[in-house]
């Protein structure tokens, strides 16, 4: 079960990072990244569609836009518990997300864990 729940976290993470890239705007360069804005963070989590867009693309379940593909890039990184190209800031915004998506999406965070669980 902790490994399941070590997974999810991990796959959520992705999600977040990934949700940060798409909100930013151009302003806020770090490294060739635009920063997110904790308001855009906001409106992301705000918007249920959004979400369940990106959830669904994570499951398999329907086309990935650029946030569900740089999702599933990420993958293999967060899987292995780092992501190397997250700052500081990007991580307390991904366990934000993390929390959001547990609590607003029960079901897709389980099934979540049940895909990527086999995934090395």
């Amino acid at each position: 079960m902790a490994l399941a729940i070590k997974i999810l976290v991990l796959a959520c993470a992705l999600l977040a990072v990934a949700m940060a890239t798409e909100s930013a705007d151009d302003e806020g360069q770090q490294s060739g990244r635009s920063r997110v804005s904790d308001e855009q963070l906001n409106m992301a989590l705000s918007d249920k569609r959004y979400l369940n867009r990106q959830l669904k693309c994570a499951l398999g379940e329907a086309p990935c836009d650029p946030v569900g593909r740089r999702l599933k890039s990420l993958v293999p990184l967060v899987l292995r518990g780092s992501c190397p190209q997250c700052n500081p800031e990007e991580t307390r915004q991904i366990k934000k997300v993390l929390s959001h998506i547990q609590r607003s999406f029960p079901k897709e965070w389980n099934r979540i864990v049940q895909q990527y669980a086999g995934v090395p």
